[in-house]
């Protein structure tokens, strides 16, 4: 085992997590499932975020089969407020693919994990690694900037240069024995000490080596992405009411917000009076303009202005549509910025 490895073996064992939900814990029994589940929403989530939402996910869903079995609407309801929605779908549609092809059994290999929906190269070898002892490199967020810092890599990570000479790194460094606490290791080492911002380096135990630290360069490394200018993207959005009901439009199963329930919605400048009488055959009583909100995605942000309508009277069910009290319509799979909308509808 190299000096690298062996260093952040010894230091995971001692200082490492241990206590997650997915972890093996006192019994010794690593879970596939359970594993999987948690790389799945750890992908651009932090744990402290995931923990909750894994918690109710696989007391619902508790075995692989039972996810297969779901319907994806109450899959996607146990992931509101995560984000990234696609993972959810390509959880459920995995699951399927795995009962399907594979006897409802997680492959252990890396390769046929990464076929997987929603399963690439690092995801796959970390649940290779940590659920079936796999010698295999990941290289997440955190492990980037541990290798970046410690083997002084310059460059954005996302270039494909960087990102080559980072997984040559990642490969390189791997261990002989003790590969699930070498991956837990550098996973935790990213995440507690190597951080982004005042990485605490004295506590590091690959320091001694370290590039970045020895040259005083751990604010300059790893490079960060380059700055863009996101573009901006205006909406509005329709909360329509009727006898203490909320209308909930589903969304197309790609996109934002695929496969969701989210409020009719339609362009900025367009006349809400209209849509609703042309587009969905209602009659509006009253109408009210509501404080705007903004949601910020990777690639936009998107500016919502909601206006509440009364309808009188309303009408006849719509394909895509339903009716739902507002306090039912939270449990729905809702996107965030819609859930904040539909929270403030107390007591309609």
């Amino acid at each position: 085992m190299s000096s690298f490895a062996s260093r952040i073996v010894r230091w995971q064992r001692r200082h490492g997590r241990h206590d997650l939900p997915w972890q093996a814990g006192a019994t010794g029994t690593r879970d596939p499932y359970r594993v999987w589940v948690s790389e799945i929403m750890l992908q651009q989530t932090q744990v402290a975020t995931v923990i909750p939402y894994f918690e109710r996910f696989v007391a619902r869903f508790p075995t692989l089969a039972s996810l297969a079995a779901a319907d994806e609407n109450e899959v996607l309801a146990l992931w509101s407020g995560l984000g990234y929605y696609s993972r959810a779908r390509n959880l459920h549609a995995a699951a399927r693919q795995v009962l399907d092809h594979h006897g409802g059994r997680l492959p252990a290999d890396p390769a046929t994990l990464a076929r997987l929906p929603g399963i690439g190269r690092s995801t796959a070898a970390a649940i290779a690694a940590l659920a079936f002892g796999h010698r295999a490199a990941i290289l997440d967020g955190n492990v980037k900037r541990v290798l970046a810092r410690h083997a002084g890599v310059a460059g954005w990570a996302g270039d494909g240069r960087v990102e080559a000479e980072l997984w040559r790194l990642a490969d390189a460094r791997l261990p002989t024995r003790g590969i699930e606490s070498y991956t837990q290791g550098m996973m935790d080492l990213g995440a507690q000490v190597c951080t982004r911002g005042q990485p605490d380096c004295h506590a590091c135990p690959v320091n001694a080596d370290c590039i970045a630290y020895t040259q005083g360069r751990t604010a300059e490394l790893p490079t960060p992405r380059p700055r863009k200018i996101l573009p901006e993207r205006e909406v509005q959005m329709l909360l329509l009411i009727d006898r203490g009901e909320l209308l909930l439009e589903k969304r197309p199963p790609r996109g934002i917000w695929g496969g969701l329930w989210s409020l009719p919605e339609l362009d900025a400048g367009a006349d809400p009076l209209r849509h609703c009488r042309e587009q969905l055959g209602v009659s509006v009583r009253t109408q009210a303009v509501l404080p705007r909100l903004s949601h910020g995605f990777t690639h936009f942000r998107l500016h919502i202005q909601p206006v509440r309508i009364d309808l009188a009277p309303r009408p006849a069910t719509l394909p895509g549509h339903i009716w739902l009290p507002p306090a039912d319509a939270l449990g729905a799979a809702l996107p965030a910025p819609v859930r904040r909308l539909v929270a403030q509808l107390d007591g309609i």
